[in-house]
């Protein structure tokens, strides 16, 4: 046995003639178990460890110990067979335990075997990864087998062991190099579960444990369409023409959005942030893949993202005329629940959103530290400013940053103490506002108290923040009459919503009010022997068939115009205000004849003798009046001189009309032009009012019919101030700059802390630009929004295409021998058409590979001129500065044109297809 051994031994040195000296049998012994490198070394995650058949090493051991070397115990070579399935794809057993099976040594311990006794011709080593689980570092026998197949051909899986360690690319990137996948090709990864349903992998930096992959997940790799778009994304029914769509090849970039319903303001955001070169660069070249963040808690796990860049991708492949962003609009309802559904919304929110979410999702700062706000506590501008940016970095550092941020400096002074505190804060768009006309156009109804003349309607230009009392003075310009006999009402819906002091706002009324202004009887001051008119508000009412039984008031409708009517106050009675009534009427009321008075008065005779009070005729219904009126919208119209008078006589203390034919009775009502009969006491004779009362004068639906005109009731003349319109002289977009950096004092509702007086001020305010960015957005703030009002500004605002200089607003230092830093050239515009309720988006924007101007609205594109460009529609600009646009720009070949550094020039019409 001693010469076999001895043989064997021979035959391995012959094999491996560089392996050196074999050691003795306890220095083996030792080198194997006890050393650093044997097998009672503690695990470190990553290093290899490898398996030896149990049986070949409990040989070996017998051998070692035995201390004979010429023994008939030498084991021969490390011989694993036992722990193979076959002997060709070379799989392990399942099963194997660790101390039955086999054992584990270090990678010195085995090239230590291996070098002295050699390894079983044709097998391969069992190496394997030691690797740290949670709580735990273990040697990974059984590694992790997926099946990879590619999206287009499920039924032929190629198997590939990846350890729990190994990350996701690792998976794609294998999957890749096995199905010969270009590099210029783009690819993502899908796992199928157990219920046969379907997850993307978006992480591929996550390690294959956390991703939680098992041995036999089958892993589908997809590849993007030539058109921008994934096979998986499109449903079978469109697949032909998608083929059709692929067939198509027109110029990138110019490709329509579809509206999905009120859409267009996400249409106009996406068409100029897809005209903005570098971000569009960024996402064409999928260097956004390296800085998706999937675990920023700010962020949307990278989903934005990749909805924007598959936008981006399919917009320009140039293989499509229009796309339907239906997958980009559900992920921003998703996450900003502000834009679910179809209602219409702000472009520039919606921008405002994107850009902070694009930011978040591409943020390159996977953990954000805390970084403490400083203040410039007397240093030099410079220095803070340049702190302030570092800091800003530390936490936010995206493309969205290097493209779109720049550095503000605000100042603020106390007014009491004078402390100045200054600080620098980074933006992503200036928001400047608009040079505000201080006047108003108002339209009002004038009513002379002369029942001949119609309603006047005016156009009156007032103070903006003026008084009811300036809208006064402005109508007596019109009409000659004195402020002091007006009183001014906003009529709703056939009833007074509210009538106005003297001393209220305008601010409180709305353009698409209606509002009338009543002449009434000049009173003098109140005295014990002064002579005062009462004033009352007047409703017309027509009775129609009651909802029920008892002849309730449910069965009076109100129409027409109500009145303020100035009465004597010695005139108080129900039969004087019937013919003052008759008399301010007697334009559209026809007075009845002699005949229609007879028959009237053998009515009343009957009426009489009954002695049945009738619910309308005044003189017997009111005792059956409501108690005090209910509050309503107009219940400020008692108080001060102006308004009708609080204590004049309720209808109990007026005296009795006598009962005959009349055209309409009277009656008293609350303010919403109903009587509420709930607190109707049959004992009384009468109802005190303590506020004051509205009359309603009350129709029979006959005799309204005979003797009420609602055609002459209804007729109104324009005055000549009509046609006047308040001209708005367009402003320069410089000037709305001037006016973002001028010094404001700020709102009682946002006031400054001063660290010096230890309380709150109405500090000054003003802001600066230190630092621009590359591409620069200017939003025009065109919708403004009050607490009583809000208008859309259409004044046009002109802005130039090319050369907007910057160096005025600029206050860091400038270095003079690059202008280009301060200039600027327009790329996008998003246009708004329409109002505040309804309206319209588009966008102009210019090809960064054509030069051409192109107009996107919603499917269409169309291409335009740049004196097309500028209208009152304009509401956000893009700038691009001057020396990036150099930077981008592709170098001419010697057989192209040179090429114009701005956009503008129109391409050549072989290489454009416009829809």
């Amino acid at each position: 046995m001693a010469a076999v051994a001895a043989n064997v031994a021979a035959a391995a040195e012959d094999r491996e003639p560089q392996r050196e000296a074999v050691p003795g049998l306890e220095s083996q012994w030792r080198q194997i178990e006890n050393s650093e490198s044997g097998r009672e070394r503690p695990l470190r995650a990553g290093e290899s460890w490898f398996l030896v058949e149990q049986h070949w090493y409990k040989r070996w051991e017998v051998y070692v110990q035995g201390g004979d070397q010429d023994s008939g115990t030498f084991p021969g070579c490390i011989n694993n067979a036992d722990l193979f399935e076959d002997q060709v794809n070379w799989r392990l057993k399942k099963g194997l335990v660790e101390g039955e099976d086999y054992v584990l040594l270090p990678a010195a311990a085995w090239h230590y075997l291996v070098d002295w006794y050699g390894l079983e011709h044709g097998q391969p080593p069992i190496e394997r990864k030691v690797v740290e689980l949670p709580s735990v570092q273990k040697v990974e026998v059984y590694p992790v087998e997926l099946l990879l197949v590619r999206h287009s051909d499920m039924d032929t899986p190629h198997t590939a062991q990846f350890s729990h360690t190994d990350s996701v690319d690792l998976v794609l990137r294998t999957a890749r190099e096995h199905f010969l996948v270009s590099p210029q090709e783009e690819t993502r990864l899908w796992i199928k579960n157990a219920e046969g349903s379907f997850e993307r992998l978006c992480n591929t930096r996550v390690t294959v444990l956390d991703a939680a992959l098992k041995t036999g997940q089958v892993v589908i790799m997809e590849t993007r369409n030539k058109d921008g778009t994934w096979p998986s994304a499109q449903p079978q029914a469109v697949n032909t023409a998608l083929e059709e769509e692929e067939d198509f090849q027109g110029q990138p970039g110019i490709c329509g959005l579809t509206n999905l319903g009120n859409t267009c303001f996400m249409n106009s955001a996406l068409q100029c942030l897809s005209n903005v070169p570098q971000l569009t660069e960024y996402f064409l070249k999928n260097r956004y893949l390296e800085e998706l963040n999937f675990c920023n808690p700010l962020g949307m796990k990278g989903e934005i993202a990749e909805a924007y860049a598959d936008l981006v991708k399919q917009a320009w492949s140039g293989h499509h005329r229009s796309i339907v962003p239906h997958v980009f609009k559900t992920k921003v309802g998703h996450f900003a629940s502000q834009f679910l559904g179809y209602q219409q919304h702000d472009s520039q929110e919606l921008l405002s959103f994107l850009l902070d979410g694009l930011h978040e999702d591409l943020n390159r700062v996977k953990k954000k530290e805390y970084v403490e706000l400083c203040n410039a506590a007397g240093r030099p501008d410079q220095e803070v400013a340049q702190e302030a940016w570092q800091n800003h970095k530390r936490r936010n550092d995206s493309v969205i940053v290097d493209t779109f941020h720049g550095l503000f400096k605000s100042t603020l002074v106390c007014p009491d103490c004078g402390n100045v505190s200054v600080t620098f804060d980074p933006f992503c768009y200036l928001s400047v506002p608009l040079p505000v006309s201080h006047k108003r156009v108002m339209e009002v109804f004038f009513v002379s108290m002369d029942p001949r003349r119609k309603p006047e309607q005016h156009r009156l230009v007032v103070p903006k923040k003026g008084k009811i009392s300036d809208l006064c003075v402005a109508l007596a310009k019109h009409t000659g009459m004195s402020p002091e006999r007006m009183m001014v009402a906003d009529v709703f819906s056939h009833r007074f919503y509210k009538i106005y002091q003297l001393e209220e706002s305008l601010s409180s009324i709305l353009d698409r009010d209606d509002i009338f202004i009543y002449e009434v009887s000049g009173r003098s001051a109140i005295g014990e022997n002064s002579r005062e008119d009462v004033v009352l508000p007047i409703y017309l009412r027509e009775r129609t068939p009651a909802r029920d039984y008892n002849n309730s008031y449910y069965g009076l409708m109100l129409f027409g115009h109500p009145l303020l009517v100035s009465v004597p106050r010695d005139r108080l009675s129900w039969d004087a205000l019937y013919h003052i009534l008759l008399y301010r009427l007697s334009r559209y009321v026809t007075r009845p004849s002699s005949d229609d008075e007879d028959d009237g008065d053998e009515k009343a005779d009957i009426e009489d003798k009954d002695n049945i009070p009738k619910p309308g005729h005044v003189a017997g219904a009111s005792s059956q009046d409501s108690g005090p009126e209910q509050a309503g919208p107009s219940s400020g119209v008692a108080g001060g001189s102006r308004a009708p008078v609080d204590n004049s006589p309720g209808p109990s203390h007026w005296p009795q009309r006598a009962r005959r034919k009349h055209l309409f009775t009277l009656q008293t009502v609350n303010s919403n032009g109903t009587s509420d009969r709930s607190t109707f006491n049959e004992d009384t004779h009468g109802v005190s009012f303590s506020s004051q009362p509205y009359i309603a004068i009350d129709w029979e639906p006959e005799m309204k019919k005979r003797y009420y005109d609602e055609v002459e009731a209804e007729g109104y003349v324009k005055h000549d101030c009509v046609g006047y319109v308040l001209k708005k002289a367009p402003v320069r977009l410089q000037e709305c700059i001037e006016l973002f950096t001028t010094v404001e004092t700020l709102e009682k509702e946002n006031p400054w802390y001063c660290p010096t007086c230890k309380q709150h001020q109405l500090a000054t305010k003003k802001l600066d630009l230190w630092m621009l960015p590359e591409t620069l957005i200017i939003h025009l703030k065109r919708f403004s929004y009050t607490k009583f009002s809000r208008e859309k500004l259409d004044t046009l605002v002109e802005f130039p295409i090319r050369d907007l200089d910057f160096s005025e607003f600029v206050i860091k230092p400038q270095n003079e021998s690059a202008p280009e830093l301060y200039k600027y050239d327009l790329i996008a515009v998003s246009n708004h058409y329409g109002g505040l309720r309804d309206g319209h988006y588009t966008t102009f924007a210019c090809n960064k590979d054509s030069g051409q101007w192109h107009y996107f609205d919603d499917n269409s594109v169309s291409p335009v001129t740049e004196n097309q460009i500028e209208s009152k529609a304009a509401y956000v600009l893009f700038y691009q500065r001057q020396d990036v646009a150099r930077r981008l720009q592709p170098q001419p070949s010697s057989s192209d044109p040179p090429a114009s550094p701005a956009c503008g020039s129109p391409p050549n019409s072989e290489f454009m297809d416009v829809n």
